[in-house]
């Protein structure tokens, strides 16, 4: 299994907070079956700057440890960017980069709205090559409000990552019912932990994936899966046409 949105880099943002913190994170999440995490602290977001060369070096670092440590976990590099004007400039100055180096480039917005400039701008990344992938979009204020909003980005071409203690619970029943409102209309393509910690907010991947399977069946997390590896490829994803949330609805893909 592979995460491809996880704050386990050491010392760098509001994830691990020291190296010790990172190794009992990897250990757990080897436990949950994961065998490659995206690296993928915050940047560019009001109070963390990890730029591309810094993020390169840290993940090396932590690598030869976990090796050290006997851990069977891969970790590759990423960044969590909070979506800015001069990103595409950032990007081709080497400041800033995409999950394990592919074209696939994890973006958020502020957790309560969405910057009227994001829709130009998704348009001028894939303009240019990239494949914005939009995180927890289920934690937005205003998408939660106006889907919409979601689904003219994803028509755009944008994809989209769900948390997976949003589809547990962890964050509320609200956030679990517009997860799988999100998952119903094809709004989302992949499943990531978005772990910081192992007591608030850990990895409940699998706890994930078990919902899912429940509610679609074994195809759409193989879906998921399958998705995650080809973003690692550097591979085009598999999607299906969004569609608006509506009140009754069957998972789009199955």
């Amino acid at each position: 299994m592979i995460d491809l949105h996880c704050h386990i880099l050491p010392e760098v943002d509001d994830g691990a907070k020291h190296l010790t913190e990172s190794i009992e994170m990897a250990r757990a999440a080897v436990r949950q079956g994961i065998s490659v995490i995206t690296a993928t602290p915050h940047h560019k977001n009001g109070k963390f700057d990890n730029e591309w060369s810094f993020v390169i070096e840290k993940t090396e670092k932590l690598n030869e440890t976990l090796k050290q440590e006997g851990i069977p976990l891969t970790v590759v590099p990423g960044q969590e960017i909070r979506l800015y004007g001069e990103l595409l400039e950032d990007f081709s100055a080497g400041n800033c980069g995409g999950l394990n180096q592919s074209n696939y480039i994890l973006i958020e917005f502020p957790s309560n709205h969405v910057p009227r400039y994001a829709e130009r701008l998704i348009f001028d990344m894939m303009m240019a090559g990239l494949n914005p992938i939009i995180a927890h979009p289920e934690r937005n204020s205003e998408i939660a409000q106006n889907p919409d909003l979601l689904y003219k980005l994803v028509k755009q071409g944008a994809a989209a990552q769900l948390t997976a203690a949003s589809i547990t619970g962890t964050f509320g029943s609200k956030i679990k019912k517009f997860s799988f409102e999100l998952l119903n209309s094809n709004l989302v393509h992949f499943i990531a932990s978005d772990a910081h910690d192992l007591k608030y907010r850990s990895f409940h991947m699998q706890e994930a994936f078990a919902e899912v399977e429940e509610q679609f069946g074994i195809d759409a997390v193989e879906y998921f899966k399958e998705n995650a590896d080809c973003v690692i490829r550097n591979e085009a994803i598999y999607k299906e046409p969004p569609e608006r949330i509506k009140k009754k609805k069957f998972f789009g893909i199955f």
